[in-house]
């Protein structure tokens, strides 16, 4: 297989403004890393950008901002596609594979207040907007006094509504902020004692069928092994929790040498418990530790509050 013969590649993305940045961005490293080859973005809209008026909890399902781009992957339509690693389920379709991650961007999230800078200085009965339901929880669990409510839409779309005074704080990843350039606006970096990300945030997937070896090879060229390594623990936990996005899980793989340590949480919606526990071992088990981790939250508490949520008492 030539350069010639796979001209352009075609590489699937969602039309919002982080998504468009993000795949840029990796268009510009496969063609720094391949003279010659040529990239062409397509935008595909998804089931997740089409609903903004539902919270995603209620919507259900998974996959919500990867599906759509996953049937052209399928049918050939495009070549490979770029996703926020946060929003990619666990459970691929056969013959496509998350076949590269890049570095990792900060996995935090992001406090932008209008009148204070932290999170504790927030008055009492504050609204936070947030689409998410593990913030919710772990938000309401430090301040039950707050009142958080639901915000949905792209990143420009969250601030301009916290400019207009609809909240008194929003939260966002770090990531996209840091990626659209915009970290100014971010009046604090929380703690990941306070808020712990989601699985998989601030990372990126890659993701193309897997028989398709030219663009494989190619891709491979932009694998991060720190950032997979974090990223497969961190999945792992989630695939054995059964998670998606309407259960407050929460998932941090820090590495140090050879060592990852994986911090994890599950919480009722209210905040009213979170069960939490971390684990560490070698960086060659980072699968078992996601998957071990997992087993002892669950012994700890998680399945009970997980049944509720599911509907399984």
């Amino acid at each position: 297989m030539t350069l010639q013969s796979r001209q352009p590649l075609v590489l699937g993305t969602r039309a919002s403004k982080l998504a468009l940045q993000q795949s840029r961005w990796v268009a510009e490293q496969v063609m720094n890393l391949n003279p010659g080859l040529r990239v062409e973005l397509k935008e595909i809209r998804t089931s997740g950008d089409k609903i903004l008026d539902v919270p995603l909890a209620k919507i259900g399902g998974k996959g919500l901002f990867v599906k759509e781009i996953e049937d052209a992957l399928l049918a050939r339509d495009i070549d490979f596609a770029v996703h926020s690693m946060k929003d990619v389920p666990t459970q691929l379709p056969d013959g496509l594979d998350i076949v590269c991650v890049p570095p990792r961007e900060d996995p935090r999230d992001a406090l932008i207040a209008r009148e204070v800078k932290r999170f504790e200085d927030l008055p009492c009965g504050a609204t936070i907007g947030t689409s998410s339901l593990r913030r919710q929880a772990q938000l309401l669990h430090h301040r039950p006094d707050l009142v958080v409510e639901m915000l949905r839409g792209n990143l420009d779309t969250r601030l301009r509504k916290l400019r207009e005074g609809l909240y008194d704080a929003i939260v966002l990843a770090a990531a996209g902020l840091k990626r659209l350039g915009w970290q100014e606006q971010v009046t604090q970096y929380l703690p990941v004692e306070i808020s712990l990300p989601a699985i998989g945030q601030g990372a990126l997937g890659i993701e193309a069928r897997r028989d398709d070896a030219f663009v494989v090879s190619i891709l491979a060229r932009l694998e991060d092994a720190a950032a997979r390594s974090a990223v497969t623990a961190e999945r792992a936990l989630l695939h054995r929790l059964e998670g998606g996005c309407q259960v407050p899980i929460a998932g941090h793989a820090s590495l140090q040498g050879d060592r990852l340590r994986l911090a994890a949480l599950v919480g009722r919606v209210d905040g009213s418990r979170l069960v939490h526990d971390q684990l560490e071992g070698p960086l060659s088990d980072a699968s078992r530790i996601g998957a071990e981790l997992a087993e002892r939250l669950l012994r700890q508490g998680a399945r009970e509050i997980l049944d509720q949520i599911y509907g399984r008492t």
